[in-house]
């Protein structure tokens, strides 16, 4: 048996109206999985569905083999980070650490040592005197982990812990979760609707749409073989055409885009069944795209919108067949006053799906 599971779960804020319905996952113990989705979608329901929260109307929350379905949220062993970090302001960091120990009665003679500690794992030895505003955004972060780390959870429940720091804090915080979730082993739960923060830290993704699981797998099967579409738009392949299934074999799938023909060489999860004449949709990333003079297979004719340069690279608005598309190019934008252009796509980056 895994270390957590759910199973047949109904659960919401509102009696008969669930946003998780018969829903089921399981996580093994040592991982650190994702729960990746946009805003509504049911992860953070599901989250506070394992934390006991919100008790669920049906099915039954396991962990470690012991059944928590009507155990209260006090009663559970589990370790909380939230958005806001939740810390005591009138506390010092110290006391905010010690405030789940001194709640489970823990000898006050151990305390010392067991904040020493945690406070040395998260790099805060020496603020033991500071308030929460007297210390950065990341600070506070490491504090709220360091509180809910040295109680020693079975499970720490993380709920977009690091949405409120800035691009470079959020990438110094995510470095310092994957060394902590290393070094201790603990299972972790993330809430995020980030695609980096899960990519970067997991083990696993849960993708979730509108309290379902979309697709569930390894960083890299949910990057680079999206099961569905909107899976697909979600981890960044933002780009889409519409066409007609002209040939499919083994390793390729041919399809015709208004006149073009375009071939797909990672088709392994659709060509089984797709046929001839099908409508599908072809999905990629700005990224792998490339602009040309050149006609040919996997080229289409477009008109550029606007350009806009980033720096390494250079984003391109287009208009492909009807459709707008941006281009990721590196370098300096493209000389000259060039409006008509092919934009082509690698068939190894291109995605089928059946629309």
């Amino acid at each position: 048996m895994s270390f957590i599971e759910l199973t047949n779960i109904d659960a919401g804020y509102e009696k008969g109206k669930p946003i998780l319905k018969d829903f089921h996952v399981s996580v093994e113990q040592g991982e650190l999985v994702s729960l990746l989705g946009p805003s509504g979608c049911g992860k953070t329901t599901t989250l506070r569905t394992i934390a006991g929260f919100i008790m669920a109307e049906k099915g039954k929350v396991v962990i470690g083999g012991r059944d928590y379905s009507n155990v209260p949220p006090n009663k559970r062993n589990i370790g909380l980070v939230f958005q806001n970090y939740a810390l005591f302001p009138h506390l010092s960091v110290y006391d905010n650490v010690a405030y789940g120990l001194r709640r489970r009665k823990v000898a006050k003679e151990l305390i010392p040592e067991k904040i020493a500690n945690v406070l040395k794992l998260v790099s805060l030895t020496g603020y033991e005197k500071r308030l929460p505003s007297e210390l950065s955004g990341g600070q506070r972060q490491r504090v709220a982990l360091a509180r809910s780390i040295v109680i020693e959870p079975d499970l720490l429940l993380l709920d977009e812990p690091l949405s409120n720091l800035d691009a470079k804090l959020r990438d110094e915080m995510r470095a310092e979760l994957s060394r902590l979730q290393h070094q201790l082993g603990i299972t972790m739960i993330y809430v995020t609707h980030d695609q980096v923060e899960a990519l970067s830290l997991s083990s696993r993704i849960i993708v979730m749409n509108e309290g379902n699981i979309e697709q569930m797998g390894t960083p890299e099967d949910i990057y680079e073989r999206p099961a569905t579409p909107f899976v697909a738009n979600f981890v960044g392949f933002d780009n889409s055409l519409t066409g007609t299934v002209r040939a499919v074999q083994k390793h390729r799938v041919t399809v015709e885009v208004n006149g073009s023909s375009f071939v797909s060489t990672r088709v392994t999860q659709v060509a089984g069944g797709l046929s001839p004449g099908d409508q599908v949709a072809l999905f990629f990333r700005p990224d792998d795209t490339s602009l040309t003079d050149e006609a040919g297979e996997n080229t289409i004719a477009g008109e550029i919108l606007y350009v806009n340069y980033q720096g390494n690279t250079s984003s391109y608005a287009l208009k492909v067949d009807q459709e707008s598309i941006r281009a990721v190019m590196p370098g300096r934008p493209m000389s000259g006053d060039t409006r008509e252009i092919r934009m082509r796509i690698d068939p190894e980056k291109l995605i089928i799906e059946r629309v």
